[in-house]
């Protein structure tokens, strides 16, 4: 079994923390700048940020699906082979899925005519940012940095007990 299946499972783990690090700081930007409403490149208020993860649709599916059938043991030689999925740079294809961060235009006005930033009407700009949703995902992903913490450490100790066999 060549080394990088066995550690498959580290390298899953690992992405899935990287993940949930990045929901983390995304989460705590937006408590940060809930009252903001200027930015500092004075373009308007803190734009919401979410992270959003794409799949890539149907062709992504397929090269997943070549992938899992290409990667079989080949106990025998009537079993199809042929060449790993690769990246043009001859790396192999990172499967799993992409994330970005994505800003979303939602404000929402209060009246404060004293405000350096109300308009003519004495209404000022604020991101809409949902408290009480910014800190579930907080706790979500904090959940999900454990879990993926767990499976590491179980997966240690499975290697753990195969090598003292």
């Amino acid at each position: 079994m060549p080394i990088d299946r066995f550690f498959s499972v580290f390298k899953t783990a690992g992405r899935g923390l990287a993940a949930q690090r990045k929901q983390l700081s995304i989460a705590s930007e937006n408590i940060a700048n809930a009252q903001t409403t200027q930015r500092a490149d004075g373009k308007g208020p803190y734009r919401p940020k979410y992270l959003q993860a794409s799949t890539g649709g149907e062709d992504r599916f397929r090269r997943t699906l070549k992938a899992s059938i290409l990667d079989m043991e080949r106990t025998n030689s009537s079993h199809r082979s042929g060449p790993q999925p690769a990246s043009s740079s001859g790396a192999p294809v990172d499967l799993g899925p992409q994330t970005e961060v994505v800003e979303q235009e939602q404000f929402r006005f209060e009246y404060d005519p004293g405000h350096p930033d109300a308009d003519e009407n004495g209404m000022v700009k604020y991101p809409d940012v949902d408290m009480v949703e910014e800190m579930t995902r907080m706790v979500s992903a904090n959940r999900l940095y454990e879990a993926n913490l767990s499976v590491i450490q179980a997966e240690k100790s499975i290697i753990k007990s195969a090598l003292e066999i």
